[in-house]
């Protein structure tokens, strides 16, 4: 293992710098860190190093992380960089050989990312690979964001709609109140279907894992069993046979034409998102219905989605939103902070220095990259 890394500020005490980039992804509005997790790793002797502009997207200016005890500075030089999304390759050129990256990373679906950082000398922790465990909750970035992603796909199914969500009893007669499929019910599933509840509409959850009916009738959601299994690992289904999938497309496309609204939240790590709706079963639904595809980074879970856009096909709308979470910047950079703050600390011994090659399990299964031994202190 490497010398715990240590800095000298000006002000003439040690201790571990985290950087905080301002994000250059086209359309990411969330920052890395907030001022309330700045004020909490400084507490604990940390420097914080903030990019100038780095909160501007999720609406925290500069003036808001001094006032946490953050500088304003270059931050490719600090001891740990955190970042939302992958870095680019120029950002990867100015990480300094020995410090530490921690962000999405995307080692599955560009794993190219992970040998540059490899060849840089870096030590790098994707938050998509903080294993399920209990322990590691508080730094599931996964669950945190699909949060808020299952929250904002049912406001954006409301807005698209041309049907009241709840039940309206007016002098002009009442208005039967929208339904709506929820497919797959993970963490954004889940969301989805209180979303929409709470907006007054008829709910219904489907996922191929068993185990997660309990949960959405709990929401008060009525379970759709088309007969299917595939629990896997981590929480995740399995990917299904040659004959489940054309099963399970026949029953769904039987299923979704008696539905207003239907969100998909269907992913298989490090694989193309399955197809659930076909287009057979978008032409059977109602003209003015509505399909919200969260799986369109992966190639969306209907057959007529086109990623980042919203379609209209056999007068159903079919949107398909790319990163959801930064459209709500401002309380998902909040969620995001609490769980990099979280895996943060977990690096650090009592005295606030790095040991990012600890044995802990957390951090060993999250680490996708680690400083080649010939290049260690």
């Amino acid at each position: 293992m490497f010398d715990a890394l240590r800095v000298t500020s000006s002000q003439g005490h040690s201790g571990t710098r985290v950087g905080v980039p301002r994000e250059s992804k086209d359309g990411e509005r969330r920052v890395a860190l907030v001022p309330k997790m700045v004020e909490k790793l400084t507490g604990r002797g940390l420097q914080v190093v903030v990019e100038s502009g780095a909160g501007v997207g999720a609406l925290m200016p500069d003036e808001l992380f001094i006032e946490a005890g953050a500088t304003i500075g270059d931050p490719w030089g600090a001891d740990v960089v955190v970042k939302v999304a992958p870095p680019t390759d120029e950002e990867i050129r100015r990480l300094h050989r020995g410090s530490v990256l921690i962000g999405f990373l995307a080692p599955r679906s560009d794993p190219e990312i992970a040998g540059k950082l490899r060849d840089a000398g870096v030590t790098a922790f994707a938050m998509e690979s903080i294993p399920r465990i209990s322990r590691a909750q508080s730094m599931d970035a996964l669950s945190s964001q699909a949060n808020v992603a299952g929250y904002k796909a049912v406001l954006m199914a409301a807005d698209l709609s041309t049907r009241f969500f709840p039940m309206l009893t007016t002098a002009a007669g009442t208005v039967k109140p929208a339904t709506a499929l929820i497919l797959g019910v993970g963490v954004a599933g889940l969301q989805a279907l209180a979303t929409a509840k709470r907006l007054g509409a008829r709910t219904t959850g489907y996922d191929v894992r068993p185990e997660v009916a309990d949960q959405v009738r709990s929401l008060g959601a009525k379970w759709l069993d088309l007969g299917i299994e595939a629990a896997g690992e981590g929480g995740y289904a399995r990917e299904l046979t040659e004959d489940e999938r054309a099963d399970q497309k026949q029953r769904l496309t039987e299923a979704t034409s008696s539905f207003d609204i239907v969100i998909t939240t269907a992913l298989v790590p490090g694989r193309r998102a399955p197809i659930l709706v076909t287009a057979e079963a978008v032409k059977g639904m109602r003209p003015g219905s509505v399909i919200v595809d969260l799986a369109g980074e992966t190639g969306g879970n209907c057959e007529l989605t086109v990623p980042g856009e919203v379609a209209v096909r056999h007068d159903v709308t079919i949107a398909s939103p790319l990163n959801l979470p930064a459209t709500m910047p401002e309380h998902a950079s909040e969620l995001y902070a609490r769980n990099v703050q979280s895996l943060l600390e977990l690096m650090l011994d009592e005295q606030g220095r790095l040991n990012p090659e600890s044995e802990d399990e957390v951090l060993v299964r999250s680490c996708i990259t680690r400083e080649p031994e010939g290049d260690k202190h």
